[in-house]
């Protein structure tokens, strides 16, 4: 770009190359050493191997693979007190990034089989009435009636994940999944509201569907 086209003197041109070029240099930018750390509580364990996380509490076992991360995960003692320490050696910008996802993930672990995570779904319906059966194992929903349609749809839970109904006194048209892995049971509350989406209709008016009305670990509320 030249200085005649763009009608800058040829100053200020060259501070403005200047500014393009050094922030540019700024964005990749290189920080020796970034890290991050976990507590890890008294009831729970904690074993790392090859950036493989694996967590042991009082509700079972998670495990999570971080090896498509080019981090250092590791397993640190001070005194009495365990963590674990992510660390990334000249890293850009969206590489450290990646650490505090990592240490949310282990956190979401260490949460997953100390507390157990909930998750409540209500059912919103204007006219035609909800049905829904829930099986003796707590493993699948059928749901039925959806826009007083004839056809049953059936959703599986996801490995680890219950489901149950709410009692029908406090709230007869609730539904509750528990589980350990926070994503397989987000995921299965996403399967549920994925099943009656309204199709081929104004959503604006035909709001019937499944919804997530809570979430947090169990006991919480």
């Amino acid at each position: 770009v030249s200085t005649q086209s763009t009608g800058l003197s040829k100053l200020d041109f060259e501070i403005l190359n200047t500014a393009s070029l050094f922030l540019s240099v700024r964005r990749q930018m290189k920080v020796i050493k970034s890290s991050d750390t976990v507590a890890i509580p008294p009831n729970v364990q904690v074993s790392v191997k090859n950036r493989k996380v694996t967590v042991t509490g009082p509700r079972g076992k998670l495990s999570r693979d971080f090896r498509h991360l080019n981090l250092d995960v590791s397993l640190q003692t001070k005194g009495k007190k365990k963590f674990v320490l992510v660390e990334l050696w000249f890293g850009v910008r969206k590489e450290i990034a990646a650490i505090r996802t990592v240490c949310t993930h282990i956190k979401n672990l260490i949460t997953g089989v100390t507390k157990g995570y909930e998750y409540k779904m209500r059912f919103v319906y204007a006219h035609f009435p909800i049905n829904a059966t829930v099986a003796d194992d707590g493993k699948s929903i059928e749901i039925r009636n959806f826009l007083g349609e004839h056809r049953t749809r059936f959703v599986p839970m996801l490995d680890g994940v219950t489901i149950t109904r709410s009692d029908k006194d406090k709230n007869k048209d609730e539904i509750v999944l528990q589980g350990n892995d926070l994503e397989l049971v987000s995921q299965s509350a996403a399967d549920i509201h994925m099943s009656t989406l309204v199709k081929e209709k104004d959503i604006r008016k035909f709001l019937d569907g499944i919804y997530v009305s809570e979430k947090g670990v169990i006991g919480a509320n």
